[in-house]
């Protein structure tokens, strides 16, 4: 392990009590500042020592916590290594904390405590420190700051359950004294939830992330058992049920073992669809629960509406095990029992809408197991129907009026105002470039992604054709591999159909079929070299196919005038997303409108009112 801890820009940030930009400008205007000393372009890592001796010389008021120090010792292994450091870390606070309870406790139940890659000894020097950090602050608090660092670097890698979701999942099926059980738990979020559990069971397909969770559980008291392995592949709990399950499963995972599951005792409900895993998450969730048992699984909102899960939907309904699904953000929540022998099944199932507040899921849910709301849908209109769950059809008629009102008013707010440009009578005569001859000069850099680069799996985000085209996220990802392009804030990226000027770079690699220009910031503006790259591709046809880039003219004017087009042309930019914000938005406005207006849960206003 390196012996010189590592920062970036965001860690030096926060110990010298500064914003990011503070940053940016002492590296811009002190040629003095520390050079960096490991990372990428788009993150630079810069020796801590340096940084503290930089500060130090400038009257820099800075305070490196001990939790910092242990956590910069950690990231100084690097990626590839910090959550196996983390989990070693865990494993040796358990250990502490165990003795420091008269040996109350084993690290038998630690994922891999036999197995050196995950339960290996950290080096004497940082184990001392990690030892120190939970002597000051506890062994639990001190080991959550350290988990909370590793997810807060790794937020794009790891898929982390919200708090507050996790914790409603468990208030809705798990009571004081239960066994809760998640067979896809992470880094543990949702066995983290329950306060009055007598056990926690869960499983884990990575080691590593398996060993955090354990640690984390232990740390807390609770009686856990985590175990790391596919749990569709290789049950860890076969024949074993716990009186609640909940499950925050992965979604839209072709390679589930479908092949080698066709049999498989589980699919009570129906052998699950290739192109549907949830549904094998659902019926490997209810395997192990006890019968009327609870089961709390987050699906994708598509899981309710799909064609080829039809079958295994309708049969859930018709054995009284889906009781509910409840829309989210971003995901539906489903609620399932566990039929026992003898019991009656529901007439009805609760469907709800809950995107714009949680709040309403609890007393909804009571008022459903009682037998008294007023949200549920009839099973046999389902059954006789597309078996279609999506919330969003089967809203109340208070519940649609809302969301028509509430449509209507994003619609009319989604506005943006075009730049006040002035009419002149004649063109402007100005001196001219092209991008070449820019490229040329030094004041443009072209680069693009390696020739047969794949964004449909890894661990490194991706900026696609579709994120330039939508204005969104990086929502590609890849593997490491050479020749790999970092975006930076202030790089222009263009596709066939699109042009962005990247506000952050987010981690983020350049996807296939994309084009990126990075400027001389010193002498040429971002936005005026994109606004002439959109009005270029405006203008192609499809009987230019082809035309060159690279000859693209621009006016040959100073850096302020530049920046006046620039700001034109980014406001330009701003109107084209409101207008394709609006026309979304205008479809849901008009499919709210119709059914209202078809089902009665709308009407017109009386002729002639104002």
């Amino acid at each position: 392990m390196s012996h010189d801890p590592t920062v970036n820009a965001g860690d030096i940030a926060r110990l010298a009590g500064v914003g990011r930009a503070a940053v940016s400008n002492w590296r811009r205007r002190h040629d003095d500042f520390p050079q960096p000393i490991g990372g990428t372009a788009n993150q630079p890592l810069f020796s801590l020592r340096q940084v503290e001796s930089w500060l130090r010389r400038y009257g820099k008021s800075y305070q490196v916590s001990l939790g910092d120090r242990v956590w910069q010792r950690l990231k100084a292994a690097g990626d590839l290594r910090l959550g196996e450091l983390v989990a070693q870390a865990g494993a040796l606070l358990t250990r502490a904390s165990a003795a420091a309870s008269d040996g109350a406790g084993s690290r038998d139940d630690l994922p891999g405590a036999r197995d050196p890659r995950v339960a290996g000894e950290l080096e004497p020097e940082l184990a001392e420190l990690v030892l120190e950090l939970g002597e000051q602050h506890g062994a639990r608090a001190a080991y959550e700051f350290l988990c909370e660092r590793y997810l807060e670097a790794h937020s794009r890698q790891l898929s982390i359950t919200r708090e507050d979701v996790a914790a409603l999942m468990v208030r809705l099926v798990s009571a004081d004294g239960a066994t809760l059980f998640d067979p896809a738990c992470g880094v543990g979020t949702l066995l983290l939830s329950p306060a009055g559990a007598a056990r926690v069971l869960g499983q884990e397909l990575s080691e590593t992330s398996a060993a955090i969770a354990a640690a984390r559980l232990r740390l807390r008291g609770l009686a856990a058992r985590v175990v790391a392995g596919d749990a569709m592949r290789h049950d860890g709990f076969a024949g074993e049920r716990a009186d609640a399950v909940v499950c925050d499963p992965p979604f839209n995972e072709r390679a589930w073992g479908y092949e080698e599951l066709t049999g498989d005792p589980r699919w009570e409900y129906g052998l699950p669809p290739r192109g549907e895993p949830e549904l094998a998450w659902v019926q490997h969730c209810l395997t192990h629960v006890k019968p009327r048992g609870l089961v709390a699984i987050l699906m994708p909102p598509a899981a309710a509406s799909r064609k080829a899960g039809r079958r295994i939907r309708a049969n859930l309904l018709r054995a009284g095990a889906l009781r509910a699904v409840v829309a989210l953000p971003g995901s539906d929540l489903w609620l399932l029992r566990r039929p026992a022998a003898g019991d009656r099944p529901p007439s009805e199932v609760l469907i709800l809408d809950a995107t714009a507040d949680l709040s309403v899921v609890e007393p909804a849910w009571q008022a459903y197991l009682e037998e008294r709301s007023d949200q549920t849908v009839r099973i046999i209109d389902l059954l006789a129907d597309e078996v279609d769950m999506t919330p969003a059809r089967h809203q109340r008629r208070d519940d649609l009026g809302r969301a028509f009102a509430e449509a209507r008013d994003r619609f009319l707010a989604a506005t943006a105002v075009p730049p006040d440009l002035k009419v002149l009578e004649q063109p402007l005569d100005q001196p001219a470039t092209t991008l070449g001859d820019l490229i040329k000069e030094g004041l443009v850099s072209t680069s693009q992604a390696p020739p047969k680069m794949a964004a449909d799996g890894g661990d490194v985000p991706v900026l696609t054709a579709d994120d330039v085209f939508t204005g969104g996220a990086p929502s590609g990802s890849t593997t490491v591999q050479q020749g790999l392009v970092a975006i930076r804030p202030g790089d222009v990226v263009a596709s066939y159909s699109a042009v962005r000027v990247m506000e952050d770079g987010a981690g983020a690699v350049l996807g296939p079929h994309l084009t990126l220009y990075r400027v001389d910031g010193r002498r040429l503006d971002p936005d005026f070299l994109a606004g002439f790259l959109r009005a270029a591709g405006g203008r192609v046809t499809t009987g230019s196919s082809r035309f060159d880039v690279r000859r693209t003219r621009l006016p040959r004017l100073s850096l302020k005038e530049q920046k006046a087009y620039g700001e034109a042309f980014r406001q330009l930019a701003v109107l084209d997303d409101a207008i394709r914000e609006t026309s979304t938005l205008g479809q849901t406005l008009i499919r709210l409108g119709l059914d209202g207006l078809a089902d009665g849960h709308l009407h017109p206003p009386a002729h002639g009112a104002q």
